[in-house]
């Protein structure tokens, strides 16, 4: 599968991957889809999008976010000083179409994303996670990031929340 970086061009594509994939999920709570508009942000300002094509038909997307001091910075949530917030990366999500799930995608996502934060000099990952996800979070801790706490967020979802310290 060929990966590449998706711009603004590309959100329509993603849009559509996202609702097809969500709508066969086991809850609509696994996924935050109330945050469609925020896809254009991370390409233009506060992230990357990476795709995953299998030919011409993108299956799978990861967003990392770079949120700075923006409101939606996970690092209130996890108690990061002020000071420390523009050194914040979230894993933001990353859809797998079915077609291709079981072939470490969500591995290999992880693992460019981390090592994008790195370049950029971040000293924390976050990632929240439907606790039900069970491959999500196996995921999360396989890539090191460790379960701090659980509260529901984006408007009432249940979610864990992933932290790893990258300095």
């Amino acid at each position: 599968m060929d990966i590449q970086r998706l711009g603004e061009q590309d959100v329509p594509q993603v849009q559509a991957l996202l609702m097809d994939v969500v709508s066969r999920l086991p809850s609509s709570a696994y996924y935050s889809t109330d945050r469609l508009e925020a896809l254009y942000e991370y390409v233009e300002q506060k992230g990357e999008m990476y795709g995953a094509y299998q030919g011409n038909t993108l299956v799978a997307y990861t967003v990392i976010a770079f949120p700075g001091l923006s409101a939606g910075n996970l690092g209130r949530e996890f108690g990061v000083p002020e000071a420390e917030l523009p050194r914040v990366a979230s894993l933001e999500g990353s859809i797998v179409h079915e077609s291709v799930r079981g072939q470490g995608l969500q591995r290999r996502f992880h693992a460019w994303r981390e090592q994008r934060a790195r370049e950029k000099d971040m000293l924390y990952l976050y990632a929240t996670v439907h606790p039900d996800n069970v491959i999500s979070r196996q995921n999360l801790e396989s890539a090191g990031l460790t379960l701090q706490f659980s509260r529901p967020m984006y408007g009432g979802l249940p979610r864990h929340c992933y932290a790893k310290k990258l300095f």
